[in-house]
């Protein structure tokens, strides 16, 4: 007796842990095992995992919590909750007399008691319960709680702490889990289950349903209770895992944001852990479904995976982020904004940009679309086009929109490459390697660059040359840094928005054409594994890419069936209801109708930076070398009456050139062009003759072969010898129909091989 009342001495003077703690100090700590990512309004996009140990959903106050379970608790739990003050003194000794008698009683324990062991470890029971001293303690800190604390708040505090099953703790958790709902919508029947389950967590489903029949009968006395089939009931409950550890549709954005505010910043809304994103919830629903939907139809061409990102071109914020085509990827994990992956021909607009700014050409400049051979350090760099088709000579303007290859080879000759590789790092795009590593073949995009640098590469165009950094969440803006000459990404731009410019490639009525201004880039890079589509409106930029995240090619995938009908349904969502208009032009750059030289293309009005402008482009028949002295080893266009005159020689290829064959292309879609001087020409191959004219081309076989040019006469004008090698060259698989080219550059190595490759990265 002595020690009961020492021990009841000491918890009187002793002051609980739970004592100095107020209810809003209690609901501040309260951290949720989830983090919250928020878009631009507030509105919840992503639910992302970040403990491990518990599952917490966020604090709910006691009115957005179902009165059937505020009800059902306090019947099964603590009958004269709004009666006593901490302690339910009836409830003890009628506990007190059911152990004298050894009958079982439902027990004394209120739940302001079981708050304050909830709040207070030293009061928390061990394996065999709590002691003497603690449950003394216990008593006094639900006094102190009840003294210092409104009733709800206790009854709201504990539904948000208290342990229900397993990991869940709290009635968020346990709500979303078990119900799928919030636990505003909690019904009768799962109120029941739900107040069970706080008597015994880990019970099996049968216990668990005795226990809420029991909870049902208290609600609703007198009404006969289907308890078979609560048992069916809450056995479903309690197998459901509806609470995914990370669940919405932005969880790349979601984790990067995480990993980015570690340690998270003061929340002014200390019951969550949120984070405020500058995306668009509409958006970002439109652009998952509208990537998904596409890959779909992609499914038989073996694709994918997939990624969008939206800008927005004055302040950079990221308006839809989309990593990957989630259920439809093996790799969903990876986020494909950020992987780096081969551009193809979208790197084109910034080197005629560069061109035109350092008016080396300009967007009437003539450009030979030719067979090319080009020197290197390595050997010959021989680029083709997608359709292995020349198309003679045709105009900046028309060489880019129609995304030629060759041409955009010879322009970067005029530029090099490393100081195209500055000028690519200056938009953003940070290549790990230099110039020369890339060589000619940087032209057609043999860097590897990831989604989310391209689209803000392309934003700088947008910007006039200006360029940011983009904006993931709330923060201040960067103040934009000139990139690129204004006047020149001024008319790149232009020429990106011209459908007659991409005529010849893509048609006049294609999916890259739109009803409001816009300028659009498509790409496709080395065997079909990368497809892209990135550009921009008067105020947004849209890059999509489509391929898989394991590097496997897709199969007869072009630029406007891969990414582009992604790009064009979000750029007409984007402006349904605004408008889109043409940027006015910067100063320095002026417009002036041109006319071309035996009507290579028609009359039309041209942008041009002041002082390079001329009425006329034509090739001057004079001229005998029209190439800029910088561009070595490009074959140049010749005087016509001197090439009656001269004797017929053989230009491409040199004797002695070892050809190697791809052996991921198929052998029919491997030429090998030869060009020569003269008129009237044929070539003999091995004694038999293959072709006609000054340029023909020759499907490459294994093994020594001769090669003779014959003049009009019939006679031997030049000969030259090469090898031909690969003869274990292996069909690539594909679905129906020939497969679609290689788009890798092609070079010689040290010892003078020559790969064979179709340099198709254009479309």
């Amino acid at each position: 007796m002595r020690q009961i009342l020492t021990l009841l001495l000491i918890a009187a003077c002793a002051q609980p842990a739970c004592a100095n703690s107020t209810f809003d100090q209690i609901k501040r700590d309260f951290r949720p095992s989830d983090t919250l990512l928020l878009d631009r309004d507030g509105e919840i996009i992503q639910r992302l995992r970040s403990n491990a140990s518990v599952r917490r959903g966020q604090w709910v106050a006691l009115a957005d919590i179902s009165p059937a379970l505020r009800t059902a608790l306090v019947l099964s739990e603590d009958k004269r909750f709004y009666e006593h003050s901490g302690v339910d003194w009836r409830a003890v000794s009628s506990a007190a007399w059911g152990n004298l008698w050894n009958t079982r009683t439902r027990g004394a324990s209120t739940l302001s008691m079981q708050l304050a062991g909830l709040l207070d470890a030293d009061l928390r029971a061990g394996a065999r319960g709590r002691s003497l001293s603690q449950k003394i303690g216990q008593t006094v800190s639900a006094q102190v709680l009840e003294a210092r604390w409104r009733k709800d708040q206790i009854l709201e505090a504990y539904l948000n702490l208290v342990p229900f099953r397993g990991e869940l703790v709290g009635i968020d958790a346990l709500s979303r889990t078990l119900f799928g709902k919030a636990a505003h919508g909690l019904d009768e029947r799962e109120a029941a289950v739900a107040s069970a389950l706080v008597r015994a967590p880990n019970a099996k489903a049968a216990q668990v349903a005795q226990r809420a029949c029991g909870v049902m009968k208290l609600m609703r006395p007198g009404v006969k209770i289907d308890c078979d089939g609560l048992d069916l009931f809450a056995t479903g409950a309690l197998q459901r895992r509806a609470f995914e550890a990370s669940e919405g549709i932005a969880p790349h954005l979601a984790r990067r944001l995480f990993m980015r505010a570690q340690p998270p910043p003061p929340n002014p809304n200390p019951n969550k852990q949120t984070i405020h994103s500058t995306l668009r919830a509409p958006l970002q629903r439109f652009a998952v479904q509208t990537l998904q939907q596409q890959l779909r139809e992609l499914r038989g061409r073996h694709v994918e995976d997939g990624a969008v990102v939206v800008l927005d071109n004055a302040s950079g914020e990221v308006l839809a982020w989309v990593g990957s085509s989630g259920g439809l990827s093996a790799a969903a994990e990876v986020d494909g904004v950020l992987a780096l992956r081969q551009p193809g021909s979208t790197l084109k607009p910034f080197l005629y940009a560069q061109a035109i700014a350092e008016r080396r050409i300009t967007a009437a400049s003539l450009l030979e679309d030719s067979a090319a051979q080009i020197q290197t350090a390595g050997g010959l760099y021989i680029p083709q086009n997608y359709d292995r088709r020349f198309k003679g000579l045709v105009s900046s303007r028309t060489a880019l929109g129609a995304s030629l290859n060759v041409p955009a080879v010879r322009t970067l000759v005029m530029v090099s490459p490393d100081a195209f590789h500055r000028q690519l790092r200056a938009v953003g795009l940070p290549l790990k390697e230099s110039g020369d590593y890339y060589g000619y073949s940087l032209a057609l995009g043999s860097a590897e660059v990831s989604l989310l640098s391209l689209a803000n590469a392309y934003r700088t165009l947008a910007n006039g040359g200006r360029f940011s950094e983009v904006q993931f969440g709330v923060g201040a803006a960067v103040r934009p840094l000139p990139a690129l000459d204004p006047r020149a990404a001024f008319i790149t731009a232009d020429i990106l928005a011209d459908p007659l410019a991409r005529a010849r490639t893509f048609g006049t009525d294609s999916i890259l054409a739109t009803r409001f201004w816009t300028a659009v880039k498509t790409g496709t890079s080395k065997d079909m594994r990368d497809n892209w589509a990135l550009g921009f409106s008067q105020r947004y930029t849209v890059g999509v890419w489509v391929g898989n995240a394991s590097g496997a090619p897709m199969w007869d995938v072009s630029g406007t069936s891969g990414a582009a009908p992604v790009w064009a349904a979000l750029m007409k969502q984007l402006h349904q209801t605004e408008p889109s208009r043409a940027p006015l032009p910067p100063p320095g750059v002026v417009q002036s109708r041109v006319e071309f030289g035996n009507q290579l293309e028609a009359a039309r009005s041209e942008w041009f930076i002041r002082g390079t402008e001329q009425p006329v482009f034509a090739m001057d028949s004079g001229a005998v070398n029209t190439r800029p002295a910088s561009a070595k080893g490009l074959k140049s266009i010749k005087n016509t009456a001197l090439q009656t005159a001269a004797p017929p020689r053989i230009t491409a290829p040199a004797s002695g050139t070892i050809i190697a064959l791809d052996p991921d292309i198929p052998p029919a879609h491997q030429r090998l062009a030869f060009s020569a001087e003269g008129q009237s020409l044929r070539w003999r191959m091995d004694g038999r003759e293959f072709g006609r004219g000054s340029t023909v081309q020759w499907l490459p076989w294994p093994g020594r072969h001769a090669v003779q040019l014959l003049d009009a006469s019939g006679k031997v004008a030049d000969e030259i010898r090469l090898e031909v090698r690969g003869a274990g060259v292996r069909q690539m698989q594909k679905t129906s129909g020939a497969a679609l080219p290689d788009a890798q550059d092609a070079l010689l190595s040290s010892s003078g091989r020559t790969s064979v490759q179709s340099q198709k990265s254009q479309r």
